[in-house]
């Protein structure tokens, strides 16, 4: 997680983080040992970076966040959750495209 634009959540400010302005935020829940984590990594940073001011990117390790993988019932990862003023809008386990992403994103405006 090199891009500083990339905010990392655990238990102590998840749910500061979700709800401490009204901008959407995508959380993608995943471990340093899943390969398809690592693919999509580069989308995130993208969109983190493009979509500064106007996206929160957040990441939780769920090696290290056992609860909060339990909380939001992750079963698989990647597994990216999608949400606005602090709601779960929408959620995508998997890699996909960055145009899914971001039409997720425009979504929840």
């Amino acid at each position: 997680m090199e891009n500083s634009t990339v905010i990392k959540l655990d238990e102590s400010n998840f749910d500061r983080e979700l709800t401490q302005d009204d901008k959407p935020v995508i959380v993608d829940f995943w471990a340093e040992w899943c390969g398809p984590c690592k693919m999509i990594a580069p989308l995130l940073d993208e969109i983190a970076r493009e979509k500064a001011g106007a996206v929160k990117v957040a990441k939780v390790n769920v090696d290290e966040n056992q609860s909060l993988s339990f909380k939001y019932s992750i079963r698989a990862i990647p597994a990216l959750l999608f949400f606005k003023n602090g709601q779960l809008r929408d959620q995508v386990t998997g890699v996909t495209s960055k145009k899914d992403l971001l039409n997720r994103l425009d979504a929840l405006a």
